[in-house]
């Protein structure tokens, strides 16, 4: 079966900005330099890449007339899991008193009065 010409550019074009975004989120993970900024990398830019592979599977399937019903639930998926593992990784670190090498604004810490 042969696909639409526009189908096909615009399933590449949605898979050229997923690589992309996937390259970035794994240039991130390896340059950053702790666990915080290591996580936000990853899981903002994987969850652009993967959302935008299962956009040219759904723009393929279309094309080829059936409806990208599975990929739509697996985008939804990822798009919900994705933040809330972040969380929940981002709380277990403060709780074990993980150190950051991010600087702090100085109005973060109040400072002591002298008494």
């Amino acid at each position: 079966m042969e696909l639409h010409p526009v189908a096909e550019w615009l399933a590449a074009a949605c898979l050229l900005v997923a690589a992309v975004f996937s390259l970035v989120g794994a240039i991130g993970l390896v340059r950053l330099p702790d666990f915080f900024m290591r996580l936000h990398a990853p899981t903002k830019a994987s969850t652009l890449g993967v959302g935008g592979v299962l956009l040219a599977s759904m723009i393929l399937a279309a094309a080829e007339g059936r409806a990208g019903f599975a990929e739509l639930l697996i985008t939804l998926f990822v798009f919900v899991t994705a933040p809330v593992s972040a969380n929940l990784m981002a709380q277990a670190a403060l709780h074990l008193r993980l150190p950051s090498k991010a600087p702090a604004p100085k109005d973060a810490v109040p400072e002591r009065s002298p008494s």
